[in-house]
């Protein structure tokens, strides 16, 4: 198997995934999106590659699908950028922030677990541990005896 997934485009608008041997839709597209996997689209006439055309496509149909990603206005500023002096310094730009958010949010989903009331709860957890050895240290210091310990007892024995 290649590293990269070959999806073929006909001249009748399917889509031939080579991996798999089967004609696959769009929505099979985006799955493979979301599940990060690594493909790329050709011309079946030509062998052009034109995933950018097809990742637009979906993009498409994501917009006109439910609540936009994309404002009008920020769409028109984009548009702005193309052809000028600064369309590749943009076009790094926001690929870089998107990188970092994609980032940040893995380290957010990482440390919050599968939901954030697992989050919440193991904070609380540990804050109630801590809570708990703070006054246990305080009794011990006031010379009062903690939980199972008898007066006179020492922890250095």
């Amino acid at each position: 198997m290649s590293s990269e997934r070959i999806i073929k485009k006909y001249p009748n608008r399917r889509l031939y995934d080579t991996e798999v041997s089967r004609y696959i839709t769009l929505a099979d597209v985006r799955n493979l999106v979301m599940g990060s996997a690594r493909f790329r689209v050709v011309d079946a006439a030509n062998d052009a590659d034109i995933t950018r055309s097809i990742l637009l496509q979906i993009m498409l149909e994501e917009e006109t699908g439910g609540e936009p990603l994309f404002s009008a206005p920020m769409l028109a500023q984009i548009i702005r950028f193309y052809g000028g002096t600064v369309q590749g310094v943009f076009a790094r730009y926001l690929e870089s922030s998107l990188d970092l958010f994609a980032q940040q949010q893995k380290q957010l989903t990482d440390a919050w677990g599968d939901s954030p009331l697992d989050a919440v709860t193991r904070m609380t957890k540990r804050n109630m541990d801590l809570w708990s050895e703070l006054q246990d240290e305080f009794m011990r210091a006031a010379g009062i005896p903690v939980g199972g310990e008898r007066p006179g007892d020492d922890d250095d024995q």
